[in-house]
């Protein structure tokens, strides 16, 4: 198959793994390509729950319509040539949401302008985007103010740019959520403090930084410099008791990955990256995802490339299990610090997993 307009945003898919797709009946392959049976003339989603067809009979399409052009008619049960209509509300509400410039509507007046009741749209939203709607519209909130700051605006006006009725509610929103002051968007950590050491692993030397509120830079092969670099004008303090006690569990969670920390995190991104990272955390230690999966899971099938991009904007290596995620032919994929390292997480963890 080679790739069309249509599925830009896709990455190919070569036949073995599109079969190994189809008798998996993946969802996360649905929109990607679709299954033509010459035998019966009929073309499928690659989760269809209809009897598997013979290979011989198989013919894989980038799109439906490629498919009509051959003289195959669309599978009745699985419909590839239809949105779900929980897709098609779940689209309709993401561009009301994106295109709110103040207060978002709630979630009884999303729900009745995408014909759904309030309940039943909160569960398919959910399960789509990976946040519920009032958390999507706050993410997307914080995300015009971060761009406003880019931008040159003042905390203040990107504060009211961004919909927020006072810059109380910004900052009581923030909390928790971004660990870093608002002006440390734009100011490269100004008025912060982060502690941080390289430290030594059986992988090699480590970067460790925390702000009070956590771990906002874990990597391999970076020290002060490299640091410096991402926060400029934030106040690099090299060590400290209660870090210590912070970079002794980051390092067990390197040499032991997979094994259950509660380690804090501070790390920042828009709501399409933060849905991966979670996506990311959800993944059980031993097992791999692929990037289609992952842009499955967050509710986008078509951004393979933007969840590898949320992918390997992960800051924290290891805590946000980003080596878990490899690609459709089954091929190990890029890792930012090699692809040794990531072998050698994912060889450890199986390995827990058998303990």
């Amino acid at each position: 198959m080679t790739p069309t307009t249509a599925q830009a945003d896709h990455a190919p898919v070569d036949e073995e793994r599109a079969w190994q797709a189809v008798m998996a009946r993946d969802k996360s392959f649905d929109g990607r390509f679709v299954t033509g049976v010459l035998s019966t003339g009929i073309y499928c989603r690659p989760s269809c729950s209809a009897r598997h067809p013979k290979r011989e009979n198989v013919r894989f399409f980038e799109e439906a319509g490629e498919a009509e052009l051959a003289g195959l008619r669309a599978c009745l049960r699985c419909r590839p040539n239809e949105v779900s209509r929980d897709d098609e509300a779940v689209n309709r509400a993401l561009k009301i949401l994106d295109a709110v410039d103040g207060v978002a509507p709630g979630l009884s007046e999303l729900a009745d302008a995408v014909g759904y009741s309030p309940t039943h749209f909160q569960r398919v939203f959910k399960r789509a985007v990976g946040l519920s709607p009032a958390a999507y519209a706050r993410a997307r909130r914080f995300d015009r103010a971060g761009e406003a700051l880019s931008n040159g605006a003042s905390v203040t006006e990107a504060i009211y740019e961004a919909g927020f009725g006072a810059a109380s509610r910004f900052y009581e929103g923030s909390d928790g959520r971004m660990g870093m002051v608002p002006s440390a968007w734009r100011g490269g950590g100004a008025g912060v403090v982060i502690h941080w050491s390289v430290v030594p692993t059986t992988l090699g030397a480590m970067l460790v930084a925390a702000t009070a509120k956590g771990v906002c830079r874990l990597s391999f092969g970076e020290g002060r410099e490299e640091l410096a670099e991402r926060f400029p004008k934030a106040d690099l303090v090299e060590g400290g008791e209660d870090f210590a006690r912070i970079a002794r569990d980051v390092v067990a969670a390197v040499e032991q990955p997979g094994q259950s920390r509660a380690i804090p995190l501070d790390v920042q991104g828009t709501a399409f990256q933060q849905a991966v990272w979670h996506e990311l955390q959800r993944i059980p230690p031993g097992e791999t995802r692929t990037y289609a999966q992952i842009a499955a899971a967050v509710g986008r099938p078509g951004a393979v490339r933007a969840a590898g991009s949320a992918n390997g904007a992960n800051n924290v290596a290891v805590l946000i299990p980003c080596h878990r995620v490899i690609r459709s032919d089954g091929s190990i994929g890029g890792y930012a610090y090699g692809e040794a390292i990531k072998r050698e997480l994912l060889r450890r963890e199986k390995a827990q997993t058998k303990l």
